[in-house]
């Protein structure tokens, strides 16, 4: 287990709440993955060397490419994919099955939160995620919906937050 204090995770929206939805060449989308990796980039700098992954299809996804990239210039960089169950991604579109499948095998480690998917497995997912870390990142329209809950979570629990705007 990873040291908390050196650690991060991720939350933010998945495509479809996007305003651009899948077409990651629009120049909002390329803007966000950059602020993601300036972000990545900044924790890294403070002494982050730990970074947790949702593994959700849009900015979860961003946010583990992202700290691949890190991950291929600096030392030390673990990525762990926090799972919320077995066959996440079995019912997505093909493309993004095999993203999924390249992003979790470049991935240090997995915790599966859930062997079966249940109405709270997200839920407990991000909960993890946010108890093992001392800083969240997320990428954030103001909505409610699994990303506000869990920068709400977050708050409470005392966490570094970097908000992106999306």
């Amino acid at each position: 287990m990873a040291e908390r204090e050196r650690s991060c995770c991720f939350t933010g929206h998945r495509a479809a709440k996007l305003p651009w939805g899948m077409d990651e060449a629009d120049p909002r989308c390329l803007e966000l993955k950059r602020r993601i990796a300036d972000a990545v980039e900044a924790v890294y700098a403070a002494g982050v060397r730990h970074y947790i992954c949702g593994m959700a299809n849009g900015c979860d996804m961003y946010f583990g490419e992202a700290v691949l990239e890190l991950r291929s210039r600096r030392a030390g960089v673990v990525l762990e994919a926090a799972v919320p169950y077995e066959g996440q991604a079995e019912r997505w579109p093909e493309g993004l099955r095999l993203r999924y499948g390249r992003l979790l095998g470049e991935c240090d480690y997995y915790t599966l939160v859930s062997r079966e998917f249940s109405p709270g497995c997200y839920q407990r997912r991000n909960h993890y995620m946010v108890d093992s870390s001392a800083v969240l990142i997320a990428a954030y329209d103001g909505r409610p919906g699994g990303t506000m809950s869990t920068l709400l979570y977050a708050m409470r629990q005392g966490l570094e937050i970097i908000e992106i705007p999306v």
